[in-house]
């Protein structure tokens, strides 16, 4: 059973932060799936993953390609059709319990700084959660991540 992990982000912007955690989820072994709530902005996340340092490159794909079941992170706005370990939801983009108990992990990131993101967050923290799922809250606010609240 897998946990959802939420993310302030209050220093560093999403294109920033997502390339870590990526890493640290390939490192584990993990397949990946990002979901978004726009094509636009799922599009530009891709863009931003190609041309990031040659040394951080992370093997990817846009969703609705033909090798979408072989890609090791998939960007998606629907289904998750890399078989994933784990799921990151950017923008507000709705995440299952179900979800939450398949996956090795959940991570849901959002904009700190966005108030209505911030609303977005604390409404999928309080569904989750009282539907028994494992969740943590992570703020970056000191200036380094640490855990702030847990819910088993």
């Amino acid at each position: 059973m897998g946990a959802a992990y939420f993310y302030h982000l209050t220093r560093a912007p999403l294109e920033h932060t997502l390339p870590v955690l990526l890493g640290k989820a390939r490192g584990a072994g993990w397949r990946v799936a990002v979901r978004g709530v726009e094509a636009a902005r799922m599009a530009y996340l891709d863009d931003r993953l190609w041309h990031g340092p040659e040394t951080d490159f992370m093997a990817h794909g846009l969703a609705g390609g033909s090798h979408d079941a072989d890609q090791p992170i998939l960007l998606t706005t629907s289904e998750l059709g890399n078989d994933p370990a784990c799921l990151m939801a950017v923008d507000g983009a709705p995440v299952s319990p179900d979800e939450v108990r398949k996956m090795e992990r959940v991570c849901i990131l959002f904009d700190g700084n966005d108030p209505e993101a911030v609303q977005v967050a604390r409404g999928q923290w309080k569904h989750l959660t009282s539907e028994g799922c494992s969740a943590q809250y992570w703020s970056e606010a000191a200036g380094h991540w640490e855990k702030k609240a847990e819910s088993n």
